[in-house]
């Protein structure tokens, strides 16, 4: 069974619901996942917008939400999940409003597509601190077992 990301606010390439963006309570949406292949260590999650900041016109990608070390039992995250409800022993990392946890989508110009990816890696990572995207993609670099993909939509009313 492949890796699997899937959410009950939005299906595959729908739209994410304004309760999960900056029009509205900015709440990180529901996320559930399955097909965790045998050997897993630890999870990681990347939410980002690779058509910041015109999708007619992209000049970079913006983060929205670093998470890693989450521990391979876990089957996903409720909506709304503060950093104290957290699986046990997952780490935060920094999005690109220079803080930790999710930041939703607030798309300057037009629609916009945001990348959930979630990867299975074969090692629990060191103590990055609260590394950028970046640095968590170097450090899972030769270690990633599966990757999954939730695409989401937005575009400010």
């Amino acid at each position: 069974m492949p890796l699997k990301l899937t959410s009950s606010a939005f299906s595959a390439g729908g739209n994410i619901p304004v309760e999960h963006t900056c029009e509205g309570a900015d709440r990180s949406p529901p996320l559930s996942w399955s097909g965790i292949p045998a050997g897993t260590k630890s999870l990681a999650l990347i939410v980002d917008d690779p058509d910041a900041p015109d999708p007619a016109a992209p000049s970079m990608t913006w983060v929205h939400w670093v998470l890693y070390n989450i521990p391979p039992a876990a089957v996903g995250l409720s909506e709304g999940v503060v950093p104290a409800a957290l699986p046990a022993g997952t780490r935060d990392g920094m999005n690109d409003w220079k803080r930790t946890g999710y930041g939703g989508p607030c798309p300057p110009i037009g629609c916009h597509r945001y990348f959930h990816k979630l990867y299975a890696l074969d090692t629990l990572l060191p103590d990055l601190g609260r590394p950028a995207k970046v640095l968590l993609e170097k450090a899972m670099q030769g270690h990633i077992l599966a990757q999954a993909e939730l695409i989401g939509t937005y575009q400010k009313k």
